[in-house]
């Protein structure tokens, strides 16, 4: 969302806002970096202008193991892939405007469930088939091609694809990255994480979802890494309900994130879903005192990310690929949610 010289609006798909996010404020007014170093900062209200330091203190770096994989580096880029004419765009692609958080909560009547299903159960479905996609040597980009055809095959879009500037269908995060990696050239290697996160529009509703794949032989480590960030993000659902404080899946989520001294990512959120991509709530993964409850039939997604270590993002120079800043490997699980009379109903699984 930071470029070295300019502010671009982003992927929300975890991006952090203070809850003076209220209105369809371009997501790039929100962001700054200082040129060189390209660490990501954000414009933060009195509201949290007292958490400035605490957003970015360093985990345990010097106890990290001793790791012989190489780090992350940008590859080649294939041309951007086509998508039928016939098939709807969101509102974002043919409007040409800068997305921002859309006010108001996305609250559905019956039709309305049903289409959220729909669109939830083809994310579900295309991230599953994705996830069988992963083993060594296979290029994230190949996924890409894989995804972007399942999508289209099934008349929907890839939300992705053009949101903000963002030039493929899926997200694809190795490793050290912690969201919105670009699919490129890179091959799988054996002991890789890698976190698929697939959005699709299908008659006029977004089902966002993503997961974390393990790439042959993975270490103990890494597993449980993934292991846990998936815990936290199965407790944060299981205290969802009408009238709930949206806080309270802060507290879950960094509550048992400590047990294991993970770093849990402030800077990208969850998020409301449906007509629009990204609508209030603001959905923070960490211990907070924001404001806010949840309502009958509302959706939203909940993305925590963890870390092994240092929980800061570091940004590459294409705008959009975030890192840790110490190469430590990051997880993240994400569903959609809708908010039901007898608590949460997940939308985005098979």
């Amino acid at each position: 969302m930071v470029g070295a010289s300019s502010l671009q609006p982003r992927l929300l798909s975890s991006f952090i806002g203070d809850r003076f996010i209220q209105s369809q404020r371009p997501l790039h007014q929100l962001f700054r970096c200082n040129p060189g170093n390209k660490h990501v900062s954000m414009q933060l209200s009195r509201t949290f202008s007292g958490l400035t330091n605490l957003l970015f203190n360093r985990r345990d770096v010097e106890k990290l193991p001793n790791r012989k994989r190489k780090r992350l580096s940008p590859e080649k880029l294939s041309p951007t892939r086509p998508v039928p004419s016939h098939i709807p765009r969101p509102p974002y692609i043919t409007s040409k405007t800068p997305p921002g958080i859309a006010s108001g909560l996305e609250v559905h009547d019956e039709k309305g469930i049903e289409c959220m299903r729909n669109s939830g159960r083809l994310a579900a479905q295309v991230l599953e088939y994705a996830g069988t996609l992963v083993k060594p040597g296979i290029k994230t980009d190949e996924i890409d091609e894989a995804v972007h055809q399942m999508i289209i095959d099934n008349g929907a879009y890839p939300s992705p694809l053009g949101y903000g500037g963002f030039p493929k269908s899926v997200c694809t995060s190795v490793n050290e990255c912690i969201c919105h990696g670009i699919p490129d050239s890179r091959p799988l290697e054996d002991g890789d994480i890698i976190n698929i996160d697939v959005t699709v529009y299908l008659n006029g509703y977004h089902g966002d979802t993503s997961a974390t794949f393990f790439c042959g032989d993975v270490d103990d480590e890494a597993r449980k890494l993934v292991e846990v960030t998936k815990e936290c993000l199965d407790k944060a659902i299981s205290i969802c309900a009408p009238g709930v404080e949206y806080k309270k899946i802060g507290k879950a989520i960094h509550d048992h994130a400590d047990k294991y001294r993970y770093g849990v990512v402030r800077m990208f959120v969850g998020h409301g879903v449906g007509r629009v991509f990204h609508a209030d709530p603001v959905v923070l993964h960490y211990r907070n005192n924001d404001d806010g409850r949840m309502v009958l039939n509302q959706t939203f997604t909940i993305e925590p990310m963890l870390t092994m270590g240092s929980f800061n993002p570091v940004m590459w120079d294409d705008n959009w690929t975030v890192v840790t800043e110490d190469g430590s490997l990051s997880a993240q699980f994400e569903h959609t949610i809708l908010i039901t009379e007898n608590g949460a109903e997940i939308l985005t699984q098979c």
